[in-house]
């Protein structure tokens, strides 16, 4: 029924966590503006289905690409933005594409694999392969905000460190729109953490209190962003 996705659209927007909001807080990357000439989306989870819902979903471990009714994130994207706007999508482009793609901005979307169980037993919590090449390429080339795919915190300082923009969306499941509601700012982020994000998993395990807690980001963490009725790029404010 549209009542449910709309409940779980709402849902999806409103837990995810802005963690970096532009290179520096007087210039920040979100939200995007929906009528940008040309953008690029890229990244193994941007059009994969399976990767947004995880583990438990159809097949006990997950699947990958269309496994059910839903919107994957570039399909929310495409669906989101101006209709002049030019959306290319490559999943795993080179800098040199990206550099010459006279892109205004990119969405890079990575993460995880599904997993349930032991399946998902993680000793180093990294995302695969091509997740980090792809976010060095894009991000080094054009202005890009990254969304993590992950049902857990994972190892974050590479994609912090190379995103204008990074967000952690967890697994939003079959509707990709509560995304894009964010990012091009028809909703504010409100999210914040509901558990403690470890700069190495040497740390782990590590909570609130511990005489050893010192983690990338904190328990509650979460920038936030006010919501324009246009969805136009403005940032009204950026704050913790």
């Amino acid at each position: 029924m549209q009542e449910h996705r709309d409940l779980a659209r709402e849902a999806v927007r409103k837990s995810l966590v802005l963690l970096k909001n532009g290179k520096t807080s007087d210039a920040p990357m979100l939200p995007l503006s929906k009528k940008a000439p040309k953008i690029l989306v890229a990244g193994s989870h941007a059009d994969n289905l399976g990767y947004q819902c995880g583990g438990w979903t159809i097949e006990w471990q997950g699947d990958s690409g269309r496994i059910t009714v839903g919107i994957t994130i570039l399909d929310a994207v495409r669906a989101a933005v101006d209709p002049s706007t030019t959306v290319v999508f490559a999943e795993n482009p080179d800098a040199e594409f990206v550099r010459n793609g006279g892109f205004s901005y990119a969405i890079v979307a990575v993460g995880e694999h599904p997993y349930t169980e032991t399946a998902g037993d993680n000793l180093n919590l990294t995302i695969p392969e091509p997740g980090q090449s792809t976010v060095q390429a894009v991000c080094g080339a054009v202005r890009c905000a990254t969304v993590l795919i992950s049902g857990r915190p994972m190892v974050a300082q590479p994609l912090l460190a190379a995103s204008d923009a990074l967000v952690a969306a967890w697994l939003p499941g079959s509707e990709g729109q509560g995304v894009t509601d964010a990012l091009f700012g028809d909703y504010g982020f409100t999210g914040r953490l509901a558990r403690t994000w470890f700069k190495s998993v040497d740390q782990l395990p590590m909570n609130v209190g511990d005489a050893h807690y010192d983690p990338l980001f904190p328990l509650g963490f979460g920038l936030t962003t006010e919501g324009t009725s246009q969805g136009d790029g403005v940032a009204l404010h950026s704050s913790m």
